[in-house]
């Protein structure tokens, strides 16, 4: 359990760019990946909410037209996420028995599901697509990375919520640690910008309904908050042991320090409001990072921009961070991007790896009138960390009670 684990690869498509670089110099600029839906079905059933956070890139744009008709749209965009990811580590060569997929979602293939299901209404069993259960199971976007890498070590699917891309983070750094890996390649996909989601988010009263103005939807720790803005995307990062990843002399964007997952116990979906169970989470990872709170100088907060969410995490922060958290910059990315549920934390993830790579924090976006509840230092505008070692922290929860949390350190 003492081997080191670092960060050689990163991926994504996100509503705010459908690359690394791209996603990177628009979350520095405070792009909001924010606007109006244009399907039918908005229309056709009455949606309360009429806006997303959708991809910038369409898949298709990487994927050949046999991939697109046999992977759901959660699948698509973990594989895009995934191979360049693969590409940017510039792994050619390795055992692929030592190679394992960790790679999560919160809802899975609901696009696939349901459209099989109306034809099987409407047209009768016949015309179910043999393919359908494939493309629908939550774990078939880690078995299409494990099968295009060739990955044999172990394909995982953490499903917990909008915890999962952290806790698929959690889970490779632990397989790299036990020696039942020497890479893992780790992510999370959500592919749930669907009627019947947004309907059901709706009714919890979980979705903001600003649709006159999008882009101003997401607001983490505003008094104007009024719920989150559903996003959709993947996230994937390569993680390597150390030593593997020197060994072939590989670029190394930081260290995957630590990580910890803890449970509530409280509500199915409201958080514990004293935050016990963030608390432990956030104290546990930095303990399995060894780090103090006096070295942490930015956190990537989950801050989904819910009235009744973003309160409890700052509660977390200062109870684990004490007077230190007065001088950490805290970047709410949903903001920009909106809510990829269970893609979360993978694409957060790839932007604190920036963060600490780049020394420099992104910014948060519609932050007019902080909640004086919430007295965080918020980056509203991209701001340079400090010089010398830079420890950030990335923050997840969900519902169920899920809570994740990974630090990540200069190289």
């Amino acid at each position: 359990m003492t081997r080191k684990v670092v960060i050689t690869g990163l991926g994504a498509t996100t509503p705010i760019g459908g690359d690394v670089p791209t996603f990177w110099r628009n979350a520095l600029a405070g792009t909001s990946g924010a606007a109006t839906l244009e399907d039918d079905w908005v229309e056709q059933y009455q949606l309360p909410t009429t806006f997303a956070c959708r991809v910038s890139n369409p898949a298709a744009e990487v994927l050949s037209r046999v991939e697109m008709k046999r992977m759901d749209p959660s699948t698509q965009f973990g594989v895009v996420a995934a191979r360049e990811a693969w590409a940017d580590a510039g792994i050619d060569d390795m055992d692929k028995d030592r190679l394992g997929v960790a790679f999560a979602t919160g809802i899975g293939g609901v696009w696939t599901l349901l459209d099989a299901w109306d034809t099987l209404r409407e047209r009768g069993p016949r015309r179910v697509l043999p393919m359908t259960v494939p493309m629908l199971m939550p774990n078939g976007v880690a078995a299409a990375v494990s099968l295009d890498l060739e990955a044999r070590a172990a394909a995982h699917t953490p499903v917990s919520a909008c915890a999962s891309g952290t806790e698929a983070l959690e889970l490779g750094l632990e397989m790299i640690r036990s020696g039942r890996a020497d890479v893992v390649v780790a992510g999370g996909a959500e592919a749930a910008i669907h009627p019947l989601p947004i309907a059901a988010f709706s009714s919890m009263q979980a979705l903001s309904r600003r649709n006159d103005d999008p882009q101003a939807a997401s607001r983490p720790y505003d008094v104007d908050r009024d719920g989150f803005v559903m996003g959709e995307g993947a996230g994937a990062l390569v993680l390597e042991a150390e030593e593997f990843a020197r060994a072939r002399g590989a670029r190394i964007y930081a260290e995957l320090a630590g990580a910890a997952v803890t449970a509530d116990a409280h509500h199915i979906t409201a958080p514990d409001p004293v935050g016990q169970g963030a608390i432990r989470a956030l104290k546990a990872a930095m303990y399995d990072a060894r780090v103090n709170p006096a070295d942490v100088v930015h956190v990537n907060a989950h801050a989904t921009s819910t009235p009744v969410g973003d309160a409890p995490e700052y509660t977390a922060l200062l109870e684990a961070l004490g007077s230190r958290l007065d001088d950490v910059a805290v970047s709410a990315t949903k903001s920009q991007t909106g809510h990829l549920l269970g893609a979360s934390g993978a694409i957060e993830a790839v932007l604190t790896v920036l963060a600490v790579h780049e020394r420099k924090a992104p910014a948060t976006i519609n932050l007019d009138h902080q909640d004086p509840q919430i007295p965080l230092n918020v980056v509203t505008t991209a701001r340079d960390l400090p010089s010398g070692d830079v420890v950030a922290m990335s923050n997840s929860f969900g519902f169920g009670g899920h809570n994740a949390v990974v630090v990540f350190r200069n190289a």
